[in-house]
């Protein structure tokens, strides 16, 4: 089925599907090409045109198994580029960290892709359509109401011609947009992690090389940390995550205090110092992360950053998106047709959609600790706590790798070490709380009006 980009017909008034999906990302369009191979009518409604811009560059090697399933494997290695580890840089450090997923638990997930966000959201939306869903571009929902049987879905298309549809079913896949968590009033701020990302792209960037050539490279640097992901057509997005402290500083025009903030990290400096900016653009987003007290309700469901979103670093954003939307077709298929099983696979989604931003924010939250850092730095296998972490960071939190006891003893060590250096610890944990208090919102949006 094609996708309808604007329509220039009259008003269209009680148009009715099974399920309408509200988002035409990664979540979205996944669980509206899954929903219309199960034979359901379905919409998907995205507020803007592919190929629109997005960050996000980074999949996880437990991406791979998903874009089989879908069908659309072969399609996204030709936008991508391979792959294999991270590369940890740290300035309290002479040497470099090089993990490969390799070394996981499960040695099958050794390997993913960067892709520009553009590219891989496009192909994932056009899939929807291939597989029977009815994709409309441009257009912008206003308004959700549920009444006892049915919800009703207004929106406007970009001529102002109104639209309206009643499903059975909503999916809200709008990422950070938060449509239904905005109008239930259940979203809440997490005030353990407040940063914002400046950031650009860049041709003629130094890349590692070798197989390692397109690796992520994390770098930190004393406001905050760096991603360096390389792209298969030669550019590389270089982004910087700042706490807000830092970013309140800032008093000149957003390029140059850029290009100060990676002088500030002499490695990525010195990879960047033949690069070119494209298209001398710099972007700034703000990256408070958040959840919501739910994620499903009567006849809607939220997917990915719709209901929680947590800081990028370890490239987790796409991977949860998907993996949300996989389980939260199967939920809507239990409410449309099998409703008195409806609670107990409610329970149990909410349970999944908690389950992996709850492992990553623990590491999160720590990650600028120094005895974390450290570990980051000198990743030994004592009890295979190597395997478990390269195994997380993989993605492998799902399938039941039996990774979680390591997991744990990893956990055991950076509490014993804390506790061995207790005044290095406390000092990070008094940092860590300055770093992350909140600047004010007027500061805030003022800090990060692009330019």
């Amino acid at each position: 089925m094609s996708s309808i980009e604007v329509s220039s017909a009259g008003p269209h008034t009680d148009e009715s599907c099974d399920v309408i999906v509200i988002g035409g990302g990664p979540a979205g369009s996944t669980a509206a090409a899954l929903l219309a191979q199960q034979g359901r009518k379905v919409v998907l409604l995205e507020k803007a045109h592919h190929p629109r811009f997005h960050i996000g560059e980074s999949l996880l090697p437990a991406n791979v198994e998903l874009f089989d399933k879908l069908g659309v494997r072969d399609q996204v290695e030709k936008i991508g580029m391979p792959k294999f580890g991270i590369e940890f840089v740290s300035p309290e450090h002479e040497h470099r960290s090089y993990v490969d997923f390799a070394e996981g638990w499960d040695k099958s997930l050794d390997s993913a892709w960067q892709v520009r966000r553009s590219e891989l959201d496009e192909l994932l939306f056009r899939n929807a359509a291939t597989r029977g869903a009815e994709t409309i571009e441009g257009c912008k929902v206003r308004d959700v109401a549920f009444d006892a049987d049915v919800a009703t879905v207004k929106a406007e298309m970009e001529d102002g011609t109104k639209r309206s549809w009643r499903a059975r079913f909503v999916v809200d896949a709008t990422g950070r947009d938060t449509l239904l968590a905005n109008k239930f009033r259940c979203k809440e701020k997490n005030p353990d992690h407040n940063s914002t990302a400046v950031f650009g792209h860049f041709t003629n960037a130094e890349r590692l090389e070798g197989k390692k050539e397109g690796n992520i490279s994390i770098c930190w640097f004393p406001h905050g940390w760096f991603w360096f992901i390389p792209l298969a057509d030669g550019t590389t997005s270089v982004g910087a995550v700042c706490w807000p402290y830092y970013l309140k500083t800032r008093d000149k025009p957003l390029k140059d205090f850029f290009y100060d903030t990676i002088a500030l990290c002499p490695v990525l400096a010195d990879r960047l110092k033949n690069a070119t900016l494209v298209d001398d653009a710099v972007h700034a987003t703000g990256n408070f992360s958040y959840s919501s007290t739910h994620a499903t309700g009567d006849r809607y469901l939220l997917l990915g950053d719709a209901f929680t979103f947590i800081d990028p670093m370890f490239s987790s954003g796409v991977y949860l998106a998907m993996h949300s939307a996989f389980d939260g077709a199967e939920l809507v298929a239990t409410a449309l047709d099998q409703p008195a099983e409806l609670a107990a696979a409610r329970q149990g989604f909410e349970a999944m959609m908690r389950k992996g931003p709850r492992e990553y924010s623990w590491f999160i939250y720590r990650v600028t600790n120094p005895t974390i850092r450290d570990m980051f730095m000198h990743p030994g296998n004592p009890f295979r706590v190597k395997e478990a972490l390269m195994s997380l960071l993989a993605g492998d939190i799902y399938k039941g790798t039996p990774m979680w006891g390591a997991l744990r003893m990893f956990k055991v060590l950076y509490y014993g070490i804390s506790l061995a250096n207790f005044r290095r610890t406390w000092a990070g944990w008094k940092r860590h709380r300055f770093n992350t208090r909140d600047m004010g919102t007027l500061k805030g949006e003022t800090i990060l009006k692009s330019e």
